[in-house]
């Protein structure tokens, strides 16, 4: 069982948050740079805290080097993630 779930990510923001905007869409905000993949280790730490989940369960499948990713997230289904996201 896994979730993928559509991200739009804003680096170098004021602080790290994570909104849900619909049902398998959000929109994320992480204060590392968008350099040598920091961001993208932000991200998989913002959701790992929030989703209360092991880094190792969190992988981005599409999107390294674009703001728009799809973060996939294993032992969880989209519902549940979506309700602790949002």
């Amino acid at each position: 069982m896994h979730a993928e779930i559509s991200v739009r990510v804003t680096p170098r923001s004021s602080r790290n948050k994570i909104q849900a905007l619909t049902d398998s869409s959000v929109r994320a905000w992480v204060m590392s740079a968008p350099t040598d993949g920091q961001a993208n280790e932000a991200l998989i730490e913002l959701f790992a805290s929030t989703l209360k989940v092991s880094k190792s369960r969190i992988s981005i499948i599409r999107g390294h080097t674009s703001r728009s990713k799809v973060v996939q997230v294993d032992g969880l289904d989209l519902a549940t993630c979506m309700a602790l996201l949002g």
